[in-house]
């Protein structure tokens, strides 16, 4: 370990502290936004991101009631798309930030009592996770609605990082141990 959140100076912790709830914030704004304009399935990832297809609705050949999908633009709700220059601005916005989010928390991380192969992992996971989610919504725009799936698993792995390090961070700095001050 290259310092142990667990006996560092109460004011580092409170920093670490201070930092993780401020993530924590954005992260649960960041999945409400994600649930209010892309949904968490890959059928509402795909209708998201991936070039709209043309169909041509055939008449009927003999009956009476037809039934039809209605699209939500029918019903006068109107879709969220991102088409590809949204998807290079929130390329270009995003894929730093997040870079600069997986080095905070990969940080944190170094300070916690883990195996050194778990904190490879978890640095890892940390910094791939943000690529699955940009690689997907691209392949899912440029190649296959099916790439949505690796959109969504960039997304719970993002989250998923995140509470691995903060649950760690905050049992290990925070907990009453017996002889120890905080």
């Amino acid at each position: 370990m290259l310092y142990d959140l667990r006996r560092i100076d109460a004011r580092v912790r409170w920093l670490v502290t201070l930092l993780l709830c401020t993530l924590g914030v954005s992260y649960a704004f960041g999945a409400w936004m994600v649930g209010l304009y892309a949904g968490f399935t890959p059928r509402s990832v795909a209708a998201t991101y991936a070039e709209p297809v043309m169909t041509m609705r055939m008449p009927p050949e003999t009956t009476v009631v037809v039934e039809h999908e209605l699209a939500p633009s029918d019903m006068g709700i109107e879709e969220h798309r991102v088409d590809r220059a949204l998807l290079v601005q929130d390329t270009h916005v995003h894929v730093p930030m997040y870079g600069v989010i997986a080095t905070l928390l990969s940080v944190v991380a170094l300070g916690l009592a883990i195996p050194r192969w778990a904190g490879f992992g978890l640095v890892t996971v940390l910094f791939a996770a943000p690529w699955l989610d940009f690689i997907g919504m691209w392949l899912t725009k440029l190649a296959s609605p099916r790439f949505a799936v690796l959109t969504l698993a960039g997304g719970w792995a993002m989250g998923l990082g995140y509470m691995i390090v903060a649950v760690l961070a905050f049992w290990q700095m925070w907990r009453p141990e017996k002889g120890v001050r905080v």
